[in-house]
């Protein structure tokens, strides 16, 4: 039974992180700009729910990107046949992506990766289910981790996360909590999660009024439904949870100044690391629950 539950959990993971791609894509524009509904040459997005569900692979841009590589290998020179007793060259490569699919200079249709996400949200969901077990709070770590993964990846694309996400999912948190909190054997406070969300917030806009530059808004936003999260198990998990993501930020940005490809005041996408601690206090807070 405890190994069907992370095999559930993992595919659910794995189906909903197919999701986030596309939706990335999308959210990832500047605050000012509206958000994308043609892929990077300007075709439309189409699909299911006005273009949000769907791959990211752009049907047009394949059909053009087809044509030209017949054209190209039509009008392309014959190879040079080595003579009788001369040892073939190797032949060169195709590039590949870092996925490792031929990269045919995307002429595939592909504007944006596609399998880091449901891998990723796939890991996730099998860590939460493993620590949680058949406890009521799981359905709502399982229901929140897509959205975190989205998060992370939009904030690590254009270093913002859009009020449209962050909002609605403090508010889903405290009230999936609130829900849970009514179920048998489950094994939180409703109480200290809106604490702790309420706790985390504002030590995170403290941070924001002393360096604006250094702490973006979104990320006071974001805190809000970490700590609601973190707060489910108290107080030490909170503390766990925030440590964590700064521990994981500060090494992130250690490791790029030893490479010499970021100096002391450089920004970096702080969301990313605020939700691995999270998930690291979660599956911390679960275990000793």
């Amino acid at each position: 039974m405890y190994a069907i539950l992370i095999g559930v959990a993992a595919l659910w993971g794995a189906a909903t992180g197919l999701l986030v791609p596309r939706a990335a894509y999308r959210f990832s524009v500047e605050p000012e700009e509206a958000r994308r509904d043609t892929c990077p040459a300007g075709h439309a997005l189409t699909g299911p729910a006005g273009g949000w569900l769907g791959s990211t692979r752009c049907a047009t841009c394949a059909e053009v990107g087809a044509a030209i590589a017949v054209r190209t290998t039509a009008a392309a020179p014959a190879p040079d046949v080595p003579a009788a007793g001369e040892p073939a060259g190797d032949a060169e490569a195709a590039p590949e992506d870092a996925d490792g699919t031929p990269e045919a200079p995307r002429r595939d249709g592909r504007y944006a990766p596609r399998l880091l996400a449901p891998v990723v949200t796939a890991l996730g969901c099998a860590a939460l289910a493993a620590a949680t077990g058949t406890r009521p709070e799981l359905a709502v770590w399982l229901l929140l981790a897509p959205v975190g993964v989205l998060l992370a990846s939009i904030d690590r694309r254009v270093h913002r996360l859009p009020d449209q996400l962050t909002l609605p999912a403090a508010a889903a948190a405290a009230v999936l909590l609130g829900a849970a909190a009514l179920l048998p054997e489950h094994a939180g406070s409703w109480l200290s999660a809106l604490l702790g969300g309420a706790s985390l917030g504002a030590f995170y806009f403290v941070l924001f009024l002393i360096n604006p530059n250094g702490m973006g808004f979104g990320d006071v936003k974001l805190a809000l439904s970490l700590g609601v999260a973190l707060g489910w198990y108290g107080w030490a998990v909170v503390f766990a949870g925030g440590f964590a993501g700064f521990l994981f930020g500060a090494l992130y940005g250690l490791v790029l100044v030893i490479m010499r490809r970021a100096g002391r005041k450089t920004g970096i996408p702080f969301g990313p690391f605020m939700i691995a601690g999270a998930l690291l206090g979660l599956l911390f807070g679960a275990l000793a629950a």
